[in-house]
């Protein structure tokens, strides 16, 4: 008995790879067609009469499984998720990984369509939905922006090299700077499209200001981590967007044996954690109160600068998420009024022994700073 349709397409700039498997109750995955198309809207009209073709039996459930390729994949994944189909996008890691456990030797584009057909017939993977028009042009406006900061900075490196070198070459340094120039105007001209473009809508405008009152947080980092994040639309928690980003630790253990040192993954958007590079030293510099509370705690452990500025990243992020759900103002002494509010309750109750007050008021501190407890996770903005 089929328990489940899986269609898995390999997809490059001219033409796709489609495979249809099903499986069964006893886990039995079996292949049934295959498929080849150009990857034009000509070619999804031709996918759409194949699917319908083999997917007969309506009520069982059937997923569409791709591989994230560059920009190629868009087109193809938006035609099918409005035709209402349900579709995953897999990281090509993960897509190759899976085809080395199933023993998979080979590889070209019919068998990677194989296999994505037999991993969406065997797992249950994410559902794919797209990116909202407004944050996909912000996405593009900022990726741009560090594509502009990248090449100025290896055209700086050139220039710098060849004033130093033995003989200058006043023609070629000369076109070089005015390089540079070119390049200084048109980051110019895109800050000021970015600005432009979240000013277009008042409740993210509302929402960008609210954030960017932490010092050391500008236009420029939000603008980055919402596009990233399409506004943060399809994250339920603050795990879920730390994962993303590649914040989450990773540890190897086995037995008695460690190996190697506890470290973020790094399996993540790497925008993101560019971005908030340098405003973590920021409100280091300008010792924002729980950032920079969180920072020498953890230096003071293990006396590594720069992992505890990553943590003071994380912490970046996560504030930043809960500011834009909530949409709350900043609050740099918010920690300290959740302290005045415990002392004042537990005076009314009666407890006499301040130290011990003090004490669990330190205690609730560290849990909303450092260890994000679930207890505080709702009513606490810094997070």
């Amino acid at each position: 008995m089929t328990i489940k349709y899986s269609i898995g397409l390999d997809i490059s700039s001219k033409k796709v790879n489609g495979s249809i498997s099903l499986i069964d109750d006893n886990q039995k995955v079996t292949v049934k067609s295959s498929i080849l198309f150009c990857n034009t809207l000509k070619g999804f009209s031709e996918l759409s009469l194949w699917i319908k073709k083999w997917h007969t039996q309506l009520e069982i459930p059937l997923v569409i499984c791709m591989e994230a390729t560059g920009v190629y994949h868009e087109n193809c994944a938006l035609y099918l998720f409005e035709k209402g189909y349900d579709v995953s996008i897999i990281l090509p890691n993960k897509a190759k990984h899976y085809l080395i456990s199933i023993g998979l030797k080979s590889k070209n584009d019919s068998i990677d369509a194989k296999g994505l057909s037999k991993m969406g017939a065997e797992r249950c993977l994410d559902l794919w939905q797209p990116a909202g028009k407004y944050f996909y042009e912000l996405r593009q406006y900022t990726r741009q922006h560090q594509n502009l900061q990248e090449q100025k900075t290896v055209i700086k490196n050139q220039l710098h090299a060849l004033e130093f070198g033995m003989y200058e070459n006043k023609a070629v340094v000369q076109q070089l700077k005015k390089v540079v120039q070119l390049f200084d105007k048109q980051i110019k001209e895109l800050e000021k499209i970015i600005k432009k473009h979240l000013e277009s809508d008042e409740i993210v405008k509302q929402k960008v200001e609210n954030i960017c009152q932490i010092k050391g947080i500008g236009i420029l980092t939000v603008a980055t981590i919402l596009a990233e994040t399409n506004g943060f639309e399809l994250f339920k928690n603050y795990k879920q967007l730390i994962s993303y980003s590649g914040f989450d630790v990773v540890e190897r253990e086995s037995g008695s044996s460690v190996i190697g040192k506890t470290r973020i993954s790094k399996k993540g958007n790497s925008h993101i954690r560019r971005a908030l590079f340098m405003p973590a030293f920021t409100v280091v510099k300008y010792k924002e109160p729980s950032f920079f509370g969180l920072y020498e705690r953890t230096y003071a452990k293990h006396a590594i600068k720069m992992k505890s500025y990553v943590a003071v990243q994380k912490k970046l992020l996560t504030t930043i998420y809960h500011l834009w759900k909530k949409n709350q103002e900043y609050n740099p002494n918010y920690i300290f009024i959740i302290q005045e509010k415990e002392q004042e309750l537990s005076s009314l109750l009666g407890f006499e022994k301040a130290e011990s007050t003090q004490k669990n008021s330190l205690n609730q501190v560290e849990a909303i700073q450092g260890k994000h407890s679930l207890k505080n996770h709702s009513r606490l903005p810094l997070c």
